[in-house]
């Protein structure tokens, strides 16, 4: 299994604590048949960490879970199929693994991506369990086949755009991919401005799976923005970033989680100093909730020694421990309609500091969203 980094941010909200709840079944407990995931995500291009990282984060819990036997005595086995973060291709991944009879599909990494697959996972009524996107597009119309673990981007940039506003910023421009997710992200902006009888002052684009952002530059830099929205993948945002410094722009950087955090500062060493990034999961650098000190001891655990922390990773634990709560409660005779009811009445969780809700008409489980700033020597303070 390849190894990488993982990841974070934290949740408010008074509810019954779950987490201890989720302590593992005896070692000793009875084999089943396995339950088999099955992810569609970047492994190679471009965009390959998001997809990495958050594989390796579920599948250090679910290592962890099956040497304690499973959910329910049933091991969990997650597939992968690389997409390249190419709509088509995920597409073509998802047919497959319904054609395998897969129990859900799971962690889908993207928007563009997870639309593509979001027809077929409905007409073959299978799961698709927290998609790494926050696109309002996935989440309306109510779609009872699709599980959120996430925050939206409107409520990402709504937290940016009040963070920027707040220090006083009224020139704000957004470079965005030019595609779905771009889109929802630039939405996100000028709703949020609006609302303030704002608007941006520039936007500019970027092709999915491109860093050809020359064209973007002369859109934006022009128009001497104060803080620049970027709603994009890490090399992009990087190639950005490098290229508006050089050119002299001296104003904030503001991203969106999906840009991948860890991998945003790979790229910029430390031209990451000053840039903030809104956090949709709990912290995962140090031990602020038991929901990241669970996380830090699985990475401490052996076999997984000398991984690092980081934000998506630790959406792929959260992820796959919230999957295994829910078809625990389903029971042993666990079939996709008694997954899905388990959830729809499962109310407020707990999971040690981020606090999930659902029920009926409604399948998003978090809402809460909080700005971290990149430092030089390349951690994440809060």
């Amino acid at each position: 299994m390849q190894r990488r980094h993982a990841l974070g941010a934290l949740a408010a909200g008074s509810a019954i604590p779950l987490w201890p709840l989720l302590a593992p079944h005896s070692a000793h407990a009875q084999t089943d048949s396995p339950l088999v995931l099955g992810q569609s995500a970047a492994f190679s291009g471009p965009n390959a960490e998001l997809g990495q990282q958050y594989h390796l984060g579920a599948q250090i819990y679910f290592e962890k879970l099956n040497a304690s036997g499973g959910i329910n005595g049933h091991p969990v086995v997650l597939k992968k199929l690389d997409d390249g973060y190419e709509p088509d291709r995920c597409a073509a991944n998802t047919r497959q693994f319904i054609g395998d009879g897969v129990f859900a599909l799971f962690g889908y990494v993207g928007t563009a991506t997870t639309a593509a697959a979001l027809p077929l996972a409905t007409e073959a009524r299978t799961p698709l369990f927290a998609p790494l996107t926050g696109a309002q597009s996935l989440r309306e119309p109510y779609n009872r086949h699709v599980v959120h673990l996430r925050a939206s981007y409107q409520e990402e940039t709504a937290a940016i755009v009040k963070q920027t506003t707040a220090v006083g910023i009224r020139k704000i421009a957004v470079f965005h991919q030019n595609d779905a997710y771009g889109r929802a992200g630039l939405d996100g902006v000028k709703q949020a401005l609006a609302a303030l009888k704002m608007d941006t002052v520039a936007v500019g684009t970027v092709e999915r799976n491109s860093t050809d952002v020359s064209a973007a530059l002369a859109a934006i830099l022009p128009k001497a923005p104060e803080a620049i929205v970027q709603v994009g993948t890490y090399k992009a945002c990087a190639v950005f970033i490098r290229l508006a410094r050089k050119a002299g722009f001296t104003g904030t950087f503001y991203n969106v989680s999906f840009v991948g955090t860890q991998a945003l500062l790979d790229e910029l060493g430390a031209l990451a100093a000053g840039v903030v990034v809104s956090q949709v999961m709990p912290y995962p650098y140090s031990p602020v909730t038991p929901l990241s000190s669970e996380y830090l001891a699985a990475l401490g655990a052996e076999g997984n020694r000398g991984i690092a922390p980081n934000y998506s990773g630790m959406e792929g634990y959260v992820a796959a421990r919230l999957f295994a709560e829910v078809a625990r409660r389903a029971g042993k005779n666990l079939t996709r309609d008694s997954f899905l009811s388990t959830l729809q009445s499962a109310g407020t969780l707990n999971l040690g500091g981020l606090s999930l809700n659902y029920g009926p008409q409604k399948n998003a489980g978090s809402s809460f969203v909080e700005l971290t700033l990149l430092t030089k020597d390349g951690s994440v303070r809060r």
